[in-house]
């Protein structure tokens, strides 16, 4: 026995709920490997010169930050079925893949307004000056303004990409088995309410290698100040 908890209990709750800690894994990651490349073409689509273009990104993203993550993926996973195409059900991992689905749109439309505030951040005159050097737009951006706009968005965008830690728990809304619907089975199953509880050392620790990581990244990063 620890602290009144059996300790074969204890190991069954603990590999329950790293496998839920997994699916979390998995839905961070592929959030972040599909949402920071597109969140950078919204940007670019917000900061358009052509009005049309401009006003589309600019509504979508007003759209998405406006309502909650949840309602969003209740939609793309629930509606396609009730338009009797439901093209998750194709799908082996149909949940998983709507959730990350509905986290890429998300999350892409939050960086993309941290992108836009780091390139505009950039003073204007060192794109001038890059012009006049005779270098293109494209040369222009990855060199003059990519690497001062990283600086300039890390605290915001690791503000968010820990926030994305906690939002995977949302995906237990439509029955992902990830780490907190894993927690809260067992006190549903069983009527244990301390591994509900229990998760939330998974979570800390989780937070806690993110911490340690962007805390090195920005100081690395002070080369450029």
């Amino acid at each position: 026995m620890l602290f009144g908890i059996d300790l074969s209990t204890l190991g069954s709750v603990t590999v329950s709920l790293a496998q839920g800690m997994w699916v979390a894994v998995e839905i961070f990651f592929l959030t972040l490997l599909f949402s920071l490349p597109l969140g950078l073409l919204v940007a670019f689509g917000s900061m358009s010169k052509w009005a049309p273009v401009r006003w589309v990104f600019n509504t979508v993203v007003w759209v998405i930050r406006g309502t909650p993550l949840m309602l969003q993926l209740l939609i793309i996973f629930y509606v396609p079925g009730l338009l009797d195409h439901n093209i998750w059900a194709h799908i082996g991992s149909g949940r998983l893949v709507a959730t990350v689905v509905a986290f890429t749109i998300n999350y892409a439309c939050y960086f993309s307004v941290i992108y836009r505030g780091g390139i505009q951040g950039v003073p204007i005159g060192q794109r001038e000056a890059g012009e006049v050097l005779g270098m293109t737009r494209s040369q222009i951006f990855f060199k003059v303004t990519l690497l001062q706009m990283v600086k300039r968005i890390m605290p915001p965008m690791s503000n968010e990409i820990i926030t994305l830690v906690k939002d995977t728990s949302l995906a237990r809304i439509i029955s992902v088995y990830e780490l907190t619907f894993t927690g809260y089975s067992f006190m549903k199953s069983s009527g244990l309410v301390w591994p509900l509880f229990y998760t939330g050392v998974f979570y800390l620790l989780f937070v806690g290698v993110l911490t340690i990581l962007f805390s090195y990244i920005e100081r690395r990063l002070n080369y450029f100040r």
